[in-house]
């Protein structure tokens, strides 16, 4: 737990515990993995931890605890994981008075146990590109200088600010010229989604990310994409990042620069992370030469599906017409899952994820933790009685369903 100021404080004798949903869910030692030293910790304020009491058994709420002569109020304390670990609990706490919507961030369960923390969740995919330990600001800072003395431009100083102030891994990659990296090209969205990372309502959290302000030139976004593809290893440029909002409002932009790109390099992947919205411009998109498509995805349910996303002028046929069509055109196609326990890991979620993969064919499913604050989520979800198998469980139950179909985290290179 912890106090005012954010000081964490281990209990006595109250152990871990962690929520699936609104409801607490026992905490298993598989479930437990070391906090990863970049990981996050937060306290949650105005939200009293809630703990398992070994004697006489049972969960209890801890609201406050005596120092010295006074009582003073606990807060929750909550992790956030470093990329690739997929979290199977939510932070046990009591949010019947939280003050504020907290900042979209993924909160994990976390305790402490012979002398470190410990969260919940187990890793899905390893993935050295992706490690936090390869993103050192000490190698970007020069990386940058060196970058824009060969490149200039609106989109140049647009990365250059994430990469710097929002420490953005796929902006970062561009400067380093390696990896995956990325092209923000949209100013608009046809979703309003409550975890949107670059656009809030006033009254709501402030958002992560700055949206970009215009709109890119095609000889900007070519001439990046094409340096980037030719002289990184594992090459990936993708349309459609946490700074902008929906790519396919862009679909003419995206499809000149898509085949201008291929007239000069065959190297590299193209990609396209995108709500899948509109199949018509996804096939547009795709035959200028598209390579890998990624289709986020909160539920393959429509009440659960509109409650999140809030779509405008399209529906989750659509996005699940758009995922079959990429896989029919000969696109690598995955699914952005944002999972989240107690709506991800139910039995009614997983029939309805089965009949989504073998309907669109996908080949990839990422388990993406999604970023939001829980009690928000949960309010806006449906009720949904059906019996929860865990986080675990939904991976075992998928991979049993369908032995080819991928599981992990981070998009992969399908060219070279």
């Amino acid at each position: 737990y912890a106090d005012d100021r954010g000081r964490i404080f281990e209990h006595p004798f109250l152990r871990m515990a962690g929520f699936s949903g609104s409801e607490p869910f026992p905490v298993e030692e598989p479930d437990l993995v070391p906090v990863p030293e970049f990981s996050k910790l937060f306290f949650l304020p105005g939200r009293p931890p809630v703990g398992v009491n070994p004697d006489p058994g049972g969960y209890e709420v801890l609201e406050e605890v005596r120092v010295g002569r006074r009582m003073r109020p606990c807060h929750a304390v909550a992790a956030f994981l470093e990329p690739g670990i997929v979290r199977t609990h939510l932070p046990a706490s009591d949010c019947r008075g939280k003050a504020c919507t907290l900042p979209s961030w993924a909160y994990t369960a976390v305790g402490f146990r012979d002398d470190r923390y410990w969260a919940a969740g187990f890793r899905v995919e390893d993935n050295p590109r992706w490690d936090p330990r390869n993103y050192d600001d000490r190698e970007l800072v020069p990386a940058m200088e060196s970058f824009r003395v060969d490149h200039a431009g609106p989109l140049v100083e647009h990365l250059s600010h994430c990469a710097a102030v929002n420490h953005c891994f796929a902006a970062k990659n561009l400067f380093l010229r390696r990896w995956e990296a990325p092209l923000p090209v949209s100013r608009a969205c046809n979703a309003a989604c409550l975890g949107c990372l670059s656009l809030q309502p006033e009254d709501g959290c402030e958002a992560s990310h700055q949206r970009i302000s215009f709109v890119p030139s095609v000889d900007e976004i070519v001439e990046l994409a094409v340096g980037h593809l030719e002289a990184s290893e594992r090459a990936i440029v993708s349309f459609g990042q946490g700074c902008e909002g929906e790519p396919l409002t862009e679909h003419e932009l995206i499809a000149e620069s898509v085949r201008a790109i291929r007239e000069r390099t065959p190297r590299g992947t193209i990609n396209l992370n995108t709500n899948g919205s509109l199949p018509d411009r996804v096939q547009r998109i795709a035959e200028a030469g598209l390579d890998s498509i990624r289709i986020s995805l909160n539920s393959p349910r429509s009440d659960f599906y509109r409650a999140y996303y809030r779509p405008r002028g399209y529906d989750l046929e659509d996005v699940l017409a758009s995922a079959g069509l990429a896989r029919e055109m000969g696109l690598y196609t995955m699914i952005n899952y944002l999972v989240f326990p107690g709506v991800s890991d139910t039995e009614a979620e997983l029939d309805a994820l089965e009949k989504a993969i073998e309907r669109t064919g996908v080949q990839f499913l990422h388990l993406k933790n999604l970023c939001i604050d829980p009690q928000l989520y949960l309010s806006h979800m449906p009720p949904d009685p059906s019996p929860v198998l865990g986080m675990r469980g939904m991976v075992s139950r998928l991979t049993r369903a369908f032995p080819r179909l991928s599981l992990g985290y981070f998009n992969q290179p399908v060219r070279d």
